[in-house]
């Protein structure tokens, strides 16, 4: 069996990483003899701004007063967490990685790389009433109806692009869930 690669989007609240990890025990039954790593970058950045650095503070702050951060930044999170991690055999899940246009090539880049032949889109289609919903009943400090206004908001100002950049590249299967 090929290593196969998923990326998962969806709105703030659709269940991405709950899918992804249904999805990773998926592939441990039906893929036994190959291990999944899962990369997420919003985990990536709270282990971050837990180091005492510059750039953690700048990123701590940012995240703090819900900035947008610089491309860079989460890009470095997952290209690091995959860099340092992929021995070249697993099947990956990317949760929350390439949420921006100029990140697509770059995961699209580092796919090729790797030789990834098997590629899959993950869409995880609920509509902002359902995710608001879900989100409020979660109860997180960040999730209040403004909050959750201005990330449902980002999603179709940002992520929703980056969606159709891979939708339109005939090397991913789009699966809509």
């Amino acid at each position: 069996m090929n290593k196969k690669s998923f990326i998962l989007f969806g709105r703030s609240g659709s269940g991405k990483g709950t899918q992804a990890k249904l999805l990773i025990d998926y592939l441990k039954e039906n893929d036994p003899e190959r291990d999944t790593l899962r990369i997420e970058t919003g985990e990536g950045l709270r282990e971050f701004i837990k180091q005492d650095n510059h750039t953690s503070g700048a990123v701590k702050n940012i995240m703090g007063e819900g900035g947008l951060l610089p491309e860079f930044v989460p890009i470095w999170v997952w290209t690091q967490k995959l860099i340092s991690n992929f021995t070249g055999v697993e099947n990956l899940v990317f949760d929350g990685v390439s949420r921006r246009v100029p990140e697509a090539p770059i995961l699209d880049g580092a796919l090729d790389m790797y030789g990834f032949e098997e590629r899959y889109i993950v869409y995880i289609d609920v509509s902002e009433d359902w995710a608001t919903q879900r989100l409020l009943d979660r109860g997180r400090f960040d999730d209040n109806k403004d909050e959750i206004k201005k990330r449902l908001e980002w999603y179709k100002d940002n992520v929703a692009p980056a969606v159709e950049y891979f939708e339109k590249n005939e090397k991913y299967s789009f699966l809509n869930v």
